[in-house]
């Protein structure tokens, strides 16, 4: 894949702002006074090995997980102290847990779409709007029986039912072919050319290179933050994954 689809440009306002975030489990540190800010109309992509603590980022920063120190600020709101008015505006797409297996697509639209206060005027209009895109028979047949394509299509579609301003998509490619990788990417772009932010998280390296703005995370610390091409320039590296290695093992520690 190769990134001949990015487009626009971005508000140079910082919309998220994330301050020395830290997270201890006992005496472990999951996240290491992790700090970066989000531009407005922006998509940063954010990398890092199994493990490295992207996961229990995004989770602080959705106030899903307590804060151990640092703070995180979305449109000037705190997530320690305004949550509830955060949770308006954005929407999430988690790593494993989006949709409930044993119901059918719709089903779980028109679950989560209930829980989200949406109107049945508009739970109607978002399954109109779905099966455009995919057929109504596929959209009958339990989650885990359809393809992780569609599965991904669905889970998105579902994030997506509140009109988010802000969104954080977690491995949201994980398991999906290129084909449909791509397909995804190019959804995501139309979400960026309608004023969204967001967070995207892959372990695919070839993706990376569709971000605004990558950051590579190890070992809960932030090795390596800024724009792909010149992030491939400043560390001479001829591939993202040639640069993915060089900070990962540059930082490695006992």
């Amino acid at each position: 894949m190769t990134a001949d689809f990015k487009t626009s440009e971005m508000d140079n306002t910082p919309l998220i702002q994330v301050r020395e975030l830290t997270k201890n489990f006992g005496r472990f540190t999951a996240v290491d006074h992790v700090s970066f800010e989000i531009k407005k109309g922006e998509i940063l992509g954010f990398l890092g090995p199994n493990g490295a603590g992207k996961t229990t980022t995004i989770k602080m920063m959705l106030g899903l997980l307590r804060i151990t120190s640092g703070d995180v600020l979305i449109k000037n709101l705190s997530i320690r102290t305004q949550l509830r008015r955060i949770k308006r505006f954005t929407g999430y797409m988690s790593q494993k847990f989006s949709l409930y297996p044993l119901l059918t697509s719709l089903e779980n639209i028109e679950f989560f779409g209930g829980v989200s206060g949406l109107s049945r005027n508009r739970l109607k209009e978002a399954r109109r709007e779905i099966s455009i895109s995919i057929p109504p028979l596929v959209l009958r047949q339990r989650v885990m029986d359809i393809p992780p394509g569609i599965r991904q299509q669905v889970a998105l579609f579902t994030c997506l039912l509140t009109d988010p301003e802000v969104i954080f998509l977690d491995e949201p490619t994980s398991g999906v072919d290129p084909e449909n990788r791509r397909k995804f990417w190019t959804r995501i772009y139309e979400l960026k050319k309608k004023g969204k932010t967001l967070l995207v998280t892959t372990h695919n390296l070839d993706e990376a290179e569709f971000a605004d703005r990558i950051l590579i995370i190890h070992q809960g610390r932030v090795v390596a933050e800024g724009e792909p091409q010149a992030l491939l320039n400043q560390n001479k590296a001829a591939s993202m994954e040639e640069l993915f290695k060089l900070k990962v093992s540059g930082h490695e520690t006992d």
